[in-house]
């Protein structure tokens, strides 16, 4: 009976070190998750107030190259 009586005391101790790992995996992961969803949330709030000035010079170039050609045809004629 004490042989039984170790065995099963060695897998109580091997079933708490697995919950144990198991539980220090899942903090782990909670904590990467959370660090990447403010990551994500801090992002998107940049990108929305941010100003688009791209936008702003593609309109600039498309006045200016309309103008150059507008007065190209006006020398012609």
């Amino acid at each position: 009976m004490n042989k039984l009586d170790e065995v099963v005391e060695l897998l109580k101790k091997r079933d708490k070190e697995d919950k144990k790992s198991k539980n220090t995996l899942l903090w782990v992961l909670a904590i990467i998750g959370a660090v990447t969803a403010v990551a994500g949330i801090a992002y998107a709030v940049y990108r929305f107030f941010t100003p688009d000035y791209l936008e702003d010079f593609e309109d600039d170039f498309d006045d200016d190259f309309d103008d150059y050609f507008e007065d190209d045809n006006d020398s012609e004629e």
